[in-house]
């Protein structure tokens, strides 16, 4: 398929994922992710023969390719960039929505209602291991032991995951700033 032909396909996947940051998954439906991305309701049948389903896997793995192509261009200057990066990205995402928006990855995992067979769930587990597996190798290419890295990965994943809730609950990008300043410390001191 051509580029131009994948457009409303890609609109769709967009708009899916930014509704489900801003309402969760149960409250997205494939009308309003239709009308939001300004895409007619029977291409929504016509590209994810799934269903919502299908339509929210895909936005999750969107929404992971967003983050990891940031982080991986980041990474090359170092964890402490990629780290930065993520702060960058998170503060500009929810000052920007007036703390609206939160991480349609973790709003999939969360869901389980809406997710029977466990699809979607699996997508963002997949999204949230390529995270830690960029941080992770970044870390040890910077001289951090294989374990400590991993360990750490993972705690910047969900430290900033828990942050960005907190940061929405409050309205402010404060537990964001905290989590960045002893995330960077700890990264520091492991390089």
């Amino acid at each position: 398929m051509s580029a131009s032909s994948q457009q409303p396909r890609r609109q769709l996947v967009a708009g899916a994922a930014d509704m489900i940051r801003r309402r969760g998954l149960n409250a997205t439906s494939i009308r309003e992710v239709a009308k939001h991305a300004r895409a007619p309701l029977g291409s929504t049948y016509h590209y994810f023969p799934g269903g919502k389903r299908q339509l929210a896997g895909e936005a999750v793995r969107f929404a992971g390719e967003t983050v990891s192509a940031l982080l991986r261009k980041k990474l090359d200057a170092g964890p402490v960039e990629g780290l930065r990066a993520l702060l960058d990205l998170w503060r500009e995402i929810l000052t920007g929505t007036d703390f609206q928006a939160g991480c349609p990855v973790l709003a999939v995992s969360v869901e389980e209602q809406a997710d029977e067979g466990g699809e979607m769930r699996a997508a963002a587990a997949e999204v949230f291991g390529g995270w830690e597996s960029l941080l992770a190798g970044s870390l040890r290419q910077h001289g951090c032991d294989a374990e400590r890295a991993a360990q750490l990965a993972t705690l910047v994943v969900s430290a900033f995951e828990g942050a960005v809730v907190m940061c929405r609950a409050q309205r402010s990008t404060r537990a964001l700033d905290h989590v960045g300043e002893r995330l960077e410390a700890l990264i520091a001191a492991e390089i």
